[in-house]
């Protein structure tokens, strides 16, 4: 999958953290036009914590977050309406709405910020829920699905608006690994005829090898950035031993310390 090197978002110094309690210090990084990166790392490393600043859920204690050249806290208005429906989110559990039907969900969105015709609308979602391999569960209600399915259907929601970029929030989880094979193909398919931008979390690792154009590792340890780079690249240097281990499913040994 080519690109072309140009950043669509830029991350610059951001430190963020709740109360006196740090998670992430000092992160600067670019995501480049029509990339899958995934953001890696162990529990409590502050992947979602990233999610939720890169998508402006949430204030930077410092730093900013740009997309489009635009700050994603500090837009207002109509530039800040314009900005949010450049990129979609699909969130861990798929949030769809229980009390509507799949044609439902993916046509909310398209009602609330487009003045499209009734019958536009219903084609745009259609079209939509086909692309993700849904056309013959359009009258279904989530509840009826599979988790893989209605991981699907969000994403057919999330594209509703045909945003430029796509994150997501630990899209395999609670997924078998036939089911999460499947999605990971979905998610290539998209960037490759759509030429879309993705920026997923996940721990997953045969995910991230498959999907991954270039992976930006945290580190609870040190907030900060531990190791940027295509994954196969990463899995094999061992340069720094906790990323090789991390990749290689190595558990870390503790030398002991001699009691005085």
């Amino acid at each position: 999958m080519g690109q072309d090197r140009e950043p669509i978002i830029q991350v610059r110094n951001l430190t963020a953290g709740y109360g006196d309690d740090l998670i992430l210090d000092d992160l600067s990084f670019d995501v480049y036009r029509g990339e899958i990166l995934v953001i890696l790392g162990g529990s409590g490393c502050g992947k979602s914590t990233l999610l939720r600043h890169m998508i402006g859920l949430e204030e930077p204690d410092s730093g900013s977050v740009l997309i489009d050249g635009e700050d994603v806290v500090t837009t207002s208005g109509a530039d800040r309406d314009r900005l949010l429906r450049k990129f979609g989110v699909t969130f861990q559990t798929g949030a769809l709405f229980g009390s509507m039907t799949l044609l439902e969900n993916v046509r909310l969105p398209l009602e609330e910020f487009t003045d499209l015709p009734d019958d536009a609308i219903d084609l745009v979602a259609r079209m939509n829920l086909e692309l993700v391999g849904l056309r013959e569960f359009l009258s279904h209600m989530p509840a009826e699905l599979s988790g893989g399915m209605q991981k699907r259907a969000a994403i057919a929601r999330a594209l509703a608006l045909d945003p430029q970029i796509l994150f997501m929030d630990e899209p395999s989880a609670g997924l078998d690994p036939i089911t999460s094979a499947g999605l990971d193909e979905l998610i290539l398919s998209l960037a490759h005829n759509l030429g879309t931008t993705f920026v997923v979390v996940t721990h997953e690792l045969p995910s991230v090898l498959k999907i991954a154009s270039r992976v930006i590792m945290l580190r609870a340890e040190t907030k900060k950035i531990a190791a940027v780079g295509p994954p196969e690249e990463l899995s094999e240097q061992k340069e720094d031993p906790w990323v090789w281990g991390f990749f290689n499913r190595q558990a870390e040994t503790k030398k002991a310390g001699k009691r005085t």
